[in-house]
Parts: C-alpha cells; structure tokens; sequence
C-alpha cells in the first residue's frame, strides 16, 4: 500500500500565467515535499539580441500583463546604468526620479489592493455564506473596525441582494469554481459579506487610481518610458492671480503634465491613502484574527533579499534609498548583509532542474552579465500526470545569492527596512503583532506575508504625497527637466558597456542586466521576482521559496479541493508570466480566444 501520493495543481488559478505546483503527500494529507513548475517558455532574452538598448524597455514592458510598468522601469535603468559606468557623472534630473517614485509607488498599492481583494482575499472568504450574512451585523461590524463611508446595512443588503441574484441564476461569473463551503473557511457570514463589498469597492477603485500612469506615462497597463528621463514634459507657467504670489496652469502648449493633471495627481494619492487605511488594512487585521494558525504555516527559507528603490537623491546613491538594499539571513534581523552587484560569485542563476542548457555544463551557476539563453526542453510530451522531479522540470531557472534561495517580495522589504531601523516600519509591525496577539515569528509564515503586502502598501501611500509636494516646489521654482538628452545618440557611447537595472517590483526584487557592443544588445536577462520565489531546486537540492514554504506545516483536508496550497502560493502574489511564456517554434498563433 502507497504510503505517499502526488498531488497535482495545474494551473493555479488566479494569477497571472501557468504555474504547477506537484506536493507529495503522506496518508493524512501533509505535505513532505513539493515541486513548482512553470509550464511555459519565457524568450525575451532572445527577441532583445541585436535591438537598439533605447527600444528595449517597449518588449521588456510586455513580459506581463499586471506589473505593467516594472519592466520598463528596470530596462531603461539597466541602459542608464551602463551609461553611468561608462560616462562620469551621467545622471537624471530630478524631477525625473521623482515622477517615477510617484508611479512605481502607485503600482505598489495599486497591485497589493489588487492582490488581496481579487486574487488572495478568496482563499480565505467564503462567498457563498455571504448570502446568510444578516447586513445590520455587516454594518455593525465594519463601523466597527473603520469609519469607511460605505458601511450602512442597506449598503450591504444591496450587494447581498446581487451576490444571491447571480447565484440562484447559476452565474457566479467570477465568483465560479471556487471550493464555497470548504471547511477551511473560518468568516463568520457577516465578515464575509463585508468582505465581498469591498472586493467590489476595490473594483471602481483601481480604475481611478491608474490615471496617475495615464498622466506620467500617456497611458496604462503599460505606460511611456525613455531612457535618460521620463517622457513627461511639464507644461506650466506662472501666471499674476488674485490672491498672493503666481498661479501655475496648463498654457497652449500643454503636453503631458499641466497643473489640471498634477492636480488629478493629488487627487489619486488622496484616494489611494484613503482606502489603504479605511478598507485595507482594517479587513487585513480583521480577516487575520480568524486565521492566526497561518502565523505557523509556510516559513520558508528564512533568507530574504531586497534591492531596495526610491531614490531621493538619485538611482546611484543606494544609501538614499527609500526601500533600503540587503539580505537577511536565517532570520537574523540583527544583521543586513550588502549585495555586490558586480560579484560573479554572488548573484547567479541555475539551470539544473529548469529546461535550459548551459554551454560549460548545467551544474553551474552564472551571473547574469554573462546569462544564456539556450532552450532545452526534456520533459514529458503533454498532457501528463506527473513530472520527473529528479530531472529538469521547469521553465524557470534558480537564481540563487552566494548559493543560497532566497525570497523576495513585500516581506522581504519590510523585515530588511525594520532591521535597518526605519520608524514607520517598525510601528506599523509592532501594532499589527500586538492586535493579533502575535509573536514575531509569525511574520516568517503564509499569514505574515500576507500582512506585510498590507502594511507596505500604507508606508508608501504615506510616502508619495512627499515625493508629490517635491514635485510640485521643483516647478514652482522654475525647474521643469524631466530628461537628460545628453548621451542620448548611441554614437556618444563607447564601443562597449554594461548595466543592470534594478529596482522593486510590487512581487520583489527584479533586475534587467544589458550587455552593448557596438551601440547594440548583446547580451540581456531579466532576473525577475518570480523566479527568485517560484524556481525549481538548483544543483545542490535547495528548494525555491515557494517548494520552501509549502513544506511547511501544510496538512491538507481535501486533496481534491487545495485550498491550503493555493493560500501559501497566492501569499507571495505570484505572477509567472514574469517567468515564462508561452512560444509556438514557428511563431505561429497558438490559440484565439473571443470574448462575448
């Protein structure tokens, strides 16, 4: 009789790309050993060979769909960073830096909003009981944890009423296939139900706030960006009002950004602080109280790594860093280690277990200056039941940091900023712990990184209105560069160089290393947060942070209904598009799909 068996999630919903996740079980349903794989192929690295560094930003932005700007944010830095080491003093004007600390913070809160209400708040909330919720308790409730506006008892007899018309009509629509009545479910109905509301309210909301990307960037998903600067001209000029000193408007040669747009700005910070601290982070802490078993559920490795970003006194000063840079080891909050950047020896990427190939052999680790490329599928033609793990079983690689895995992401940047002392942080963790009666090991598990998405996205709401009011004095005082044109023809660059842009992306820490020869790519990577967490075992057996995480302490009550390994996968908010993606060899349409 099999004392173990396979358990086989593929794909794992509701994130962005394919992902599997195999956990081999014992009898009673606890996990001993798990494989994650991502079933698609990524080939950005090849279409870059050869391309002009300046375009590259416009494919790299297109390697996801959700982190719609980080890509191009890192690609363009990777340029600018080859320029600096190549040309003394090569910089960007300030504004420039601010602009993108404006857009990248609100793509922290925009997509942790996002992650929690509409791809991880449904693996802990029960939709379904919702509709025995009694919306008087509702309202009772969420006054009780906030003082949101929309909280009245016909508030949520409205949305109870919607939720029961779509159920009874059998349209569930995005609400359909999920595990409603699982025994893992611990929501009373009425948090629930307010739960629910705001995964609705979190709808319109996101729709208002992505216009501080339109404003800066002409547009979103996938917002303008030039290397040397932003492509945001500002377009104001002071003119005598009625009241003291000049007032600034748009004139009629407004382009991106005149003062109705800035003004808009303000407005989406406004908003976005707003329900980070009225819906957020309340229903964090609420929902939290009723699964405080996940503070000892999905450690992981212990190792956390942050490149740290915002600037405050630009991309080359690390010690300005808002997000600060370093790596935490086993825990040990007393001691943040530097990242060499430079060193062969401590960033490299493994291929052992993924479908690439190596041309000095597969056992070893390269740094990304000198990454391949090179596509070597040996796994099981499709469709299969299981994949051979002890083989190459993925189409993401494991990069590792002087040899060890490490996590990246929202948990790894709020330890590395409370272990380099930084106030706000160290509050806001403090008081989460203390209402939940928590110690600080339930930090390292499923429910502390969870949290800790949470609390980040309220210190950097916090912190754009700062950036904004920096902003908004540079051109009151007449300073209007968003861009160094300088540098800016390939012909002014030397014969080669090379850069690696980094930067923190809502999931972790990503980094795009470009290699130029002859004003040409010839080398690029893209070391993206996803593989950091989501990477297969590397040659000594390690495994990536999410094989990690679900080792432990996941017993599972029906293995026919996951829920407990989605929860810990969704915690790190994978994105696998990131990752891997989807190539016919012929380039031929794989699939259409159309939409009614």
């Amino acid at each position: 009789m099999a004392t173990t068996q396979r358990v086989v999630v593929d794909p794992i919903t509701r994130i962005e790309g394919h992902l599997r996740i195999e956990a081999e079980t014992d009898v009673d349903g606890r996990i001993l050993k798990a494989y994650s794989a991502g079933t698609m192929v990524r080939g950005i690295e090849i279409i870059l060979r050869g391309r002009d560094p300046r375009d590259a930003w416009a494919f790299a932005q297109r390697i996801c769909g959700v982190c719609t700007l980080v890509h191009g944010v890192a690609s363009v830095r990777s340029v600018e960073d080859a320029l600096h080491r190549a040309i003394p003093g090569y910089a960007l004007p300030p504004n420039a830096e601010l602009i993108r600390n404006l857009m990248i913070a609100a793509q922290h809160v925009h997509d942790h909003v996002m992650h929690f209400y509409h791809l991880h708040a449904l693996d802990w909330v029960d939709v379904v009981s919702a509709l025995k919720a009694d919306p008087r308790a509702a309202s009772t409730l969420a006054q009780s944890i906030s003082d949101y506006s929309r909280s009245s008892p016909g508030y949520f007899a409205d949305v109870q009423r919607k939720v029961k018309t779509f159920v009874e009509q059998g349209q569930l629509g995005i609400f359909a296939n999920g595990y409603w009545g699982h025994p893992a479910y611990k929501l009373p109905p009425e948090a629930n139900l307010m739960a629910l509301a705001h995964y609705l309210d979190a709808l319109a909301w996101q729709r208002e706030v992505v216009k501080l990307h339109a404003i800066f960037g002409g547009r979103n998903p996938h917002p303008n960006f030039v290397v040397g600067g932003v492509p945001s001209a500002i377009s104001v000029f002071p003119t005598e009002g009625r009241g003291k000193g000049p007032h600034y408007r748009g004139g009629q040669d407004a382009t991106a950004v005149n003062m109705v747009g800035l003004q808009t700005v303000q407005t989406v910070i406004r908003q976005m602080r707003e329900f980070v601290d009225q819906v957020y982070l309340p229903d964090t802490l609420a929902i939290a109280r009723y699964y405080k078993d996940w503070a000892g559920r999905g450690e992981g490795l212990g190792n956390f790594l942050s490149f740290g970003d915002l600037p405050s006194k630009g991309f080359w000063d690390t010690d300005s860093y808002f997000i600060p840079r370093g790596v935490i080891l086993d825990r040990d909050l007393t001691r943040v280690h530097p990242i060499d950047l430079d060193d062969d020896k401590e960033i490299q990427e493994f291929v052992s277990h993924s479908w690439y190939r190596y041309e000095g052999g597969d056992a070893q680790g390269l740094h990304p200056f000198k990454g391949e490329t090179a596509l070597n599928y040996t796994g099981p033609k499709p469709p299969y039941e299981q994949l051979d793990v002890a083989q190459k079983y993925s189409w993401m690689k494991s990069p590792r940091w002087k040899g060890k895995s490490m996590e990246v992401g929202p948990l790894a940047r709020v330890l590395v900023m409370v272990a380099k002392g930084d106030k706000q942080a160290k509050e806001l963790v403090d008081r989460a712990l203390k209402t939940l009666d928590l110690p600080v090991t339930a930090l390292y598990s499923t429910l502390g990184r969870t949290a800790a998405r949470t609390l980040e996205s309220k210190i950097l709401a916090d912190a754009m209105q700062g950036w904004f009011d920096q902003l908004m004095a540079n051109i009151k005082a007449g300073d209007l560069r968003t861009f160094n044109e300088k540098y800016w023809d390939p012909s002014t660059w030397p014969a080669h160089m090379q850069g690696v842009g980094l930067m923190e992306a809502p999931r972790g820490g990503l980094a795009h290393w470009i290699v130029v020869d002859d004003g040409r790519i010839s080398n690029y990577q893209a070391v993206v947060p996803s593989t950091w967490n989501a990477g297969p075992r590397d040659a000594a057996g390690q495994p990536g942070a999410y094989e990690a995480a679900l080792q432990h302490n996941h017993t599972m009550l029906d293995p026919k209904q996951p829920i407990e390994i989605l929860r810990t996968i969704h915690s790190f908010d994978p994105c696998i598009a990131c990752a891997v993606h989807v190539v016919d060899p012929d380039g031929e349409e794989l699939v259409q799909v159309k939409v009614k």
